[in-house]
This record gives C-alpha cells, structure tokens and sequence, in this order.
C-alpha cells in the first residue's frame, strides 16, 4: 500500500509523481493549448468535444453525448442549447420515442470542425513530436488501457450504488 493506494503495480522511485498526477496534469496542458487555439474559432474546448463526439458517433440524446463527453447532463444541456442556437447542432424526435430529441452535427458543425482541424493537429503534433512511431504507439495503448481500466471501475462503482 503506497500512500493509501493499493497498487499491483511496481512501485514508483521515492518522490516520483504518481501517474494521475501526470495525467493530470497533461490534461490541464492540452485544455489550456486547446482553449487557446479553439477561442479565435468560437469554441471551447468541452464544445469542441462534444462535437467531435458527435461527429463519430452520429445523432445522440443530450444524456448520452454528456456520458461520452464526460460532462454532468445539466451542463451538457446547456452547451446543447448553445450549439443549436449557433446552428452547429441540429436536434430531431428520436424515431421510435418522439419525447427523446436527438442532436446531430450541422453542416456549419462539420465546416467548424474542419476549421478547427489544423490548430488540434498543431497541439497533438507537438505532443507526439519526439516520440518514434513505436513510442506513440505504446504511448496511445497505455492511455486507451487506463480510459478502459478505469472506465470498468467507474461502471463496477455506479452499478453498486444502483
């Protein structure tokens, strides 16, 4: 037990940060650099995602696009709201339950995103830039097993309190 954290793990050298420190931290980077590159655009970047979420997904309710977005509903329905009204969005009746409104990219949503495209690459070049393909690659495969390994626990945790 390290630091009240039970780890199969090999231990980290003494003083080393934890690894969701890193991640952390590499998180706050990317959001400050994204916020920056995405504000002449007039997006932010949780709107950028949840476009993006949209555009490789298809249509979803406001509830399933703040699942994938990783927002709160409330919030979701609020950043839903201003999207339509840009136009980036539209939202339809699901076909087979007419209470549920499904929002979808706009072509304006998909040009956007296109616009944004050059300043995203910018950011996620620089941040594989001296990295050989075999390190991206293994960089890549160690973030998608924690989005996963975590995602698992995250669902074990809510079905518990179901």
């Amino acid at each position: 037990m390290m630091g009240g954290v039970s780890t199969s793990a090999e231990p980290q050298p003494a003083g080393a940060p934890l690894t969701l420190y890193l991640v952390k931290r590499l998180e706050l980077v990317v959001r400050a650099l994204l916020d920056d590159a995405l504000r002449p655009l007039g997006l932010t970047t949780l709107q950028y995602t949840a476009l993006t979420v949209l555009e490789a997904s298809g249509a979803l309710s406001s509830a399933q696009l703040a699942r994938r977005s990783f927002l709160r509903p409330q919030t979701m329905h609020e950043m839903v709201l201003a999207l339509e009204k840009r136009g980036l969005i539209a939202r339809t009746p699901k076909p087979d339950n007419k209470r549920v409104l499904l929002a979808g990219l706009t072509d304006a949503g998909r040009a956007l995103l296109a616009e944004c495209a050059p300043a995203v690459a910018e950011v996620e070049d620089a941040l594989l830039a001296d990295l050989s393909p075999g390190q991206r690659a293994t960089f890549r495969e160690g973030l998608q097993h924690g989005v996963t390994a975590l995602g698992a626990l995250s669902d074990h945790r809510r079905s518990q309190e179901a």
